[in-house]
């Protein structure tokens, strides 16, 4: 537990203390966030603002779980390192899209064909990774099933091991488009991003911790109730670490911002986020604990697609927070009410999550 402890704490000191010296680096360089031109009115005043601010969080995330380890006297597991490569691997993404942006001093940046494949190739190594590399007692870091709560039956090796391999890669990238381009659209207002990401991940350091008193390992006589997830301590660590990161990160991030996290941060969380619904065996769990994203994602298709089908808008302009800005509501107020409702969801999330040990051991 200390180890988790050491986690949070380093990262949230060195993304706290370390963000202001690189704000001073990107305002000397000039460079600045693009503001899109049909967006809220009262975002112009944000044109300029240094962005790529997910350098400090993936930077505080790493450092700061490394630390841990060192603490507990061990190297990090291979779960632990799969994830943190799709940690930071999205990142570098972001980061080039990002960098485009203000080198091109325009506010589309990376060809989206370069950029899916960046994430196709980082996301297929994860998952040939996480089912191919193994990690002693016949375990790999993820597994073929499909999971809700934890694996269930259905199996994707049903097919055949190559058919399923082929079919964990896809499902595994399709998770991982899925949530970073989550994070990237809730990233609309100061501190919004980095709040209900602190929830989400909040809620997987409590869940992996939980698994690891709970593993199979120690508790083989539950069958029913333990876990067979790998090295849940790990994942526990590094997110608390991203947990702590976010925190200091926020001091800065809130309104009014002094630094956005960009495409730099906002890809790397969602890439991790749907690393810790893999590796933790809780896929679909993830829909819940992460329903800010979710409902952010959900308003922008409803409007793309009811506008295709009737010419006409459900809402002012998606994503949702954007409504609620063109309906006359104070950008503080909108964040903090959707952190409550981030909170919220976590909150919901973990008491589902003990709800089904609670009756799996019975």
């Amino acid at each position: 537990m200390m180890a988790i402890l050491v986690a949070l704490g380093s990262s949230l000191l060195i993304s706290l203390f370390g963000t202001p010296f690189f704000i001073k680096f990107l305002i000397r360089r000039e460079y600045g966030q693009f503001i899109r031109q049909d967006g809220p009115t009262q975002h112009y005043t944000k044109r300029g603002t240094p962005t790529m601010g997910g350098v400090v969080i993936i930077a505080a995330t790493v450092i700061g779980t490394f630390l841990a380890f060192g603490f507990s006297g061990r190297f990090p597991s291979i779960p632990t390192l799969l994830l943190m490569f799709l940690y930071v691997g999205l990142g570098a993404i972001g980061f080039i899209d990002d960098f485009t942006k203000i080198s091109k001093q325009r506010s589309l940046g990376l060809n989206p064909m370069a950029k899916i494949i960046g994430q196709l190739a980082v996301g297929t190594f994860f998952a040939l990774g996480a089912i191919l590399i193994p990690i002693g007692n016949g375990k790999t870091s993820a597994s073929m099933a499909i999971s809700v709560i934890r694996d269930t039956n259905i199996s994707l090796a049903y097919w055949g091991i190559i058919v399923g391999i082929i079919l964990l890669v896809l499902w595994v990238n399709f998770l991982i488009a899925a949530w970073s381009n989550a994070v990237n659209l809730t990233d609309g207002l100061d501190g919004l991003a980095t709040g209900a990401s602190m929830a989400a991940f909040g809620a997987y350091t409590f869940i992996s911790i939980w698994q690891y008193y709970q593993d199979c390992t120690r508790h083989p006589e539950a069958l029913s109730a333990c876990y067979e997830t790998a090295s849940p301590l790990g994942l526990a660590i590094f997110s608390s670490a991203i947990v702590g990161a976010c925190f200091g990160f926020l001091w800065w991030n809130a309104s009014p911002a002094q630094i956005f996290m960009g495409d730099t941060g906002a890809l790397a969380l969602g890439g991790a986020y749907a690393g810790m619904t893999i590796l933790t065996r809780t896929e679909f769990l993830a829909i819940l604990i992460g329903g800010l994203f979710v409902a952010t994602v959900m308003s922008d298709v409803i409007q793309i697609g009811f506008f295709k089908m009737t010419r006409r808008r459900v809402f002012k302009m998606a994503p949702l927070h954007h409504h609620f800005e063109l309906s006359g509501w104070k950008e503080i107020t909108i964040v903090i009410r959707f952190w409550l409702i981030a909170g919220l969801c976590a909150i919901a999330g973990v008491v589902v999550f003990y709800s089904e040990w609670v009756r799996a051991s019975r």
